[in-house]
């Protein structure tokens, strides 16, 4: 494995920054302060090509992968302006779109997801189900030519700004019990579908989302892949979540510790810097090094995930390790700001909310430990 970055990912890197650097953290922080989309920085970017950066050239995308949608996360986030929406439409919805869709879906869907005019969100969680996906509750029953969807679905983001919603539904039951998933796409102006705001109180631009399923009616052409196969198209999708979320938290970090850094050696208390104390500076460097770990992880994951190769150990590594490097160099860049670092100017508290989120979201710490615990260690498992 090569971590040289090539003159093409160096290229996109930079021009996705200069995108998110017109914009500017003050513009992320008066978003997320007034929970509004950040509409305008993501057709920015859809019209450049880097919303659809992993979405296959025939469908109008950048034909990459995860590793070049992974350097779109972190560059936007590194300038102060993290999207949360391209963890669950284009990573989760398009990667999978991709990879088990129909040709008409692929033909349908693609297209506008690649160019940022379309949005489709991802519908896994429930209340009752957690981390446990074999309890899902949402239930996809076959009538006719059709299929009738009941349930609900818990804290889905950006259900206001989507076409369209990809959601897991249990349609059965294997030999054993276990659930047999299948995948839907149903457009959020469905008969029968509702969306109640959930409130949060992290200052974040997406806003959540519990969805009732009353008799919601979709035709068979909007199952995605076969029926009861969706545990495996689930899964394809979990590692480029992980990948992206870890990606977003190592940009959260570089920007938090850059901005840090630049506010530190100017900001005299003394007659002296206060970056050049150690009781301060060694924080902000031990800081700046799990950052770079996370981020080497990350690219790992990537790679590995782009070449078929098992990614799953190295997904959930990068994504715990990136999230914990985003809290720490958050949590640091507020306290050597003091008192600023919980003004509105210096936009720090809404990116410190969001490193928290990711801490517990895609998959929570403990999760990731259990899974480590259990594969790479081969230790009993525990749940």
């Amino acid at each position: 494995m090569d971590f040289t970055e090539t003159e093409e990912h160096a290229a996109l890197r930079e021009a996705v920054g200069a995108v998110a650097a017109s914009f500017g953290p003050g513009y992320y922080t008066r978003k997320a302060e007034s929970r509004e989309p950040t509409t305008e920085l993501w057709q920015a970017l859809g019209k450049q090509g880097f919303i659809g950066v992993n979405v296959p050239e025939a469908y109008g995308g950048g034909g990459g992968g995860l590793v070049e949608l992974g350097i779109v996360c972190e560059a936007t986030a590194a300038q102060g302006c993290p999207l949360l929406l391209l963890l669950v439409s284009s990573a989760i919805s398009a990667g999978m779109l991709a990879a088990y869709g129909t040709d008409t879906q692929r033909e349908r869907w693609l297209p506008r997801l690649a160019s940022g005019e379309g949005k489709v969100v991802f519908a896994i969680t429930e209340p009752d189900a957690g981390s446990n996906t074999h309890r899902l509750s949402t239930t996809a029953t076959k009538d006719g030519g059709a299929y009738v969807l009941r349930g609900q679905k818990y804290y889905i983001s950006g259900v206001d700004e989507a076409d369209a919603a990809l959601v897991v539904t249990r349609t059965g039951t294997d030999e054993n019990g276990a659930a047999r998933l299948s995948l839907f796409l149903v457009d959020t102006d469905a008969p029968g579908l509702s969306a109640r705001h959930l409130p949060v109180s992290v200052p974040i631009p997406e806003r959540q989302f519990t969805l009732y399923f009353d008799d919601v009616r979709v035709g068979a052409d909007r199952l995605i892949g076969a029926e009861g196969e969706g545990m495996r198209q689930v899964f394809h999708g979990l590692n480029p979540e992980r990948v992206t979320g870890a990606a977003t938290a190592v940009g959260l970090g570089r920007f938090a510790l850059a901005k840090t850094a630049a506010y530190t050696s100017v900001r005299t208390v003394w007659d002296q810097p206060i970056g050049g104390h150690q009781g301060l500076s060694h924080v902000l460097a031990a800081a700046k090094i799990d950052v770079e770990l996370a981020a080497l992880m990350t690219t790992k994951a990537a790679w590995l995930h782009d070449r078929g190769v098992p990614a799953g150990e190295a997904s959930n590594m990068a994504k715990y390790a990136a999230a914990e490097a985003a809290i720490a160099a958050l949590d640091a860049a507020i306290q050597s700001h003091g008192g600023n670092g919980f003004s509105v100017e210096y936009g720090l508290l809404p990116l410190w909310g969001l490193a928290r989120l990711l801490r517990i979201a895609p998959v929570s710490r403990e999760m990731v430990l259990n899974y480590v615990a259990q594969h790479s260690l081969g230790l009993p498992r525990s749940y």
